[in-house]
This record gives structure tokens, C-alpha cells and sequence, in this order.
């Protein structure tokens, strides 16, 4: 029986329907390449792939993913690192909080679940920074659960099945049903499924363009064949001369340096001194930098 939360479409397709044309383009073209699906990752390498992804290109999460692994490969590994090795291990990609919150979370793993990541979205959503998505892609793609995992990717696919060109910029209870109403009864083939849906919106159903001639349902589509509407254009978010890259050059610096470091060489990584004076109060606001006893910068020892 279905959940009361789920309701049925009648724009979209069955969950069978979709199924059976879906899961053998995914079968084709699911991305084993990607370190984190190969058989055997554990449910902490699942979760810190999800968090390394939320705004990385899965690209450039890769080889951090690899090393990170390979240096902490269980959450208690993690919990007991110093933070100053942690921030050099994450590197140049980007909102460094995030390996913050990953290791606070291998911090309750380790010490409130036995080392093991839960399997319930609801304790996952405890965790510091796990938020729906997250908590369900865990439970899903290594647990094998039977949830909605909704990313941009699935909003925009499920939207496209109903007709529509796009979805919200944000994840609505109506996005979560209307996901939830096109998964299967079997929770291994809706499991699947999920991954099916977000590896189509990455692959085929992109934003900028409809592959409706290769897509595997197209005959189920209710926008298939239709252009996408003009609009503003989405122009990646700036970030030369930007407070992020203020942050990311004092952060490079310090992550590069064999020891606390001097104001003056903090200075001396931008032109506008106002700049730097606030890129840097943020960076100790946030945890992410600290000073010795002399006044010198460095990175958190935890």
C-alpha cells in the first residue's frame, strides 16, 4: 500500500511503466565509474560522497573522495583527526564548513551509533548538516530504502513527466510526493529507480537542454518534443574578486603553510586590506581559522 504522503499524478507515468523503460537505460549508463558506486563502498563512503557533491562537481570530488577514503576510511578515523588535516585533506573545494560538519558527524557516528551511519532518514537528519536529500540519497543508495531522493536533477525530470518545463529552485512537499508516487512497490527496484531518475536529469534531461531522441521515456513524457522556453540565462555565480575568493586565497595560504602565520602575509593575499579584514573575522566566526598565543594564524588544531 502506499504512503498517505504519496499521491498519484495522473500526468505522470506508473511507477511500473516507468520502471520497465528506465532502469535498462540506467543498466547502460549508470556512472560505475564514479569511485563511490563501486560494489563494496560502505555507508560512510555514501555519506561523505553526498556532502563532498552538494556543491562540488562530482568531477573534482573524485580524487578527494579516493584520498579521503583511503585516510579515514570509517567515521571514528575521522572523529579523531586533527582539523588543521582534515581542512588541507578537503582542499580547494570550495565551503570548507562542510568538512566541518562532516567530521562533527563522524563525531556522533562514532559516538552515539557505534561507528555505523543509521539507515533511518530520520536519524540521518540529526547529523549536523544532513538535510532531506542526504539523509534519503544514504538510506537509498546504500541501504536500498524505499524514499524520494530529490536533487535539482529529479525536480526537473519529474516536472518535464508532468508537462512542465522546469521545477522550483527550491524542493517542495508536492516535489517529494510526486517523486515518492513514481516509485515502484519493490523497495530494491524503487531504490533503483531513484538513481535512475537523478542519473537521467544529469545525463539526458539536462537543464539547458531536452535529449527527448535518446531519453528512455520520451513515449511517457509529457514535455517530450517541446522546446524550452527563453529565459535568463543561468550564468555561473562569480567568483574572482568575490569575498569566496578572499576566503579561499587566506585559506590556501594557511593550508600551504608549515606553521602559524604572520597578519602580514595573511595582508599581502589581496589588494583591498577591508577585504581581507572581513574574509578573515568570517573565517574565525566560522571555526575555520584560529590564532596562537602570539597572535599568528593557523588552522584549527579540532
Amino acid at each position: 500500500m502506499r504512503a498517505a504522503t504519496e499521491t498519484t499524478d495522473p500526468a505522470l507515468p506508473s511507477p511500473d511503466v516507468l520502471a520497465e523503460r528506465l532502469l535498462p537505460w540506467f543498466d547502460a549508463h549508470n556512472r560505475t565509474e564514479l569511485p563511490w558506486r563501486r560494489p563494496g563502498t560502505t555507508a560512510w563512503g555514501v555519506l561523505v560522497s553526498e556532502i563532498m557533491s552538494q556543491q562540488t562537481q562530482v568531477a573534482r570530488v573524485a580524487p578527494v573522495w579516493e584520498a579521503w577514503m583511503a585516510r579515514w576510511p570509517e567515521p571514528a578515523d575521522l572523529a579523531a583527526a586533527p582539523t588543521a588535516d582534515v581542512l588541507r585533506e578537503w582542499g580547494r573545494m570550495g565551503y570548507p564548513r562542510r568538512a566541518l560538519r562532516l567530521q562533527e558527524c563522524a563525531r556522533i557516528i562514532a559516538e552515539e551509533h557505534g561507528g555505523t551511519v543509521p539507515a533511518d532518514p530520520a536519524e540521518l537528519e540529526k547529523l549536523p548538516g544532513i538535510g532531506n536529500y542526504t539523509a534519503a540519497a544514504v538510506a537509498v543508495f546504500h541501504y536500498g530504502g524505499r524514499h524520494a531522493v530529490v536533487d535539482t536533477n529529479v525536480r526537473r525530470v519529474v516536472a518535464r513527466l508532468g508537462g512542465r518545463s522546469d521545477a522550483g529552485t527550491a524542493t517542495t512537499r508536492a516535489d517529494l510526493a510526486a517523486a515518492a508516487a513514481l516509485l515502484p512497490e519493490d523497495t530494491a527496484t524503487a531504490a533503483r529507480v531513484s538513481l535512475a531518475l537523478m542519473e537521467l536529469g544529469a545525463l539526458v534531461c539536462t537543464a539547458r537542454k531536452t535529449e527527448c531522441g535518446t531519453c528512455p521515456v520520451t513515449a511517457e513524457c509529457g514535455f517530450s518534443g517541446q522546446e524550452l522556453p527563453e529565459g535568463p540565462s543561468r550564468k555561473r555565480q562569480r567568483y574572482k574578486g568575490t569575498n569566496r575568493h578572499v576566503r579561499g586565497e587566506v585559506m590556501a595560504l594557511l593550508r600551504d603553510a608549515d606553521g602559524p602565520v604572520e597578519r602580514a602575509r595573511i595582508d599581502a593575499v589581496w589588494t583591498d586590506r577591508r577585504m581581507v579584514d572581513e574574509a578573515v573575522a568570517q573565517l574565525i566566526a566560522d571555526g575555520l581559522i584560529g590564532t596562537d598565543e602570539q597572535g599568528r594564524f593557523e588552522l584549527p588544531s579540532r
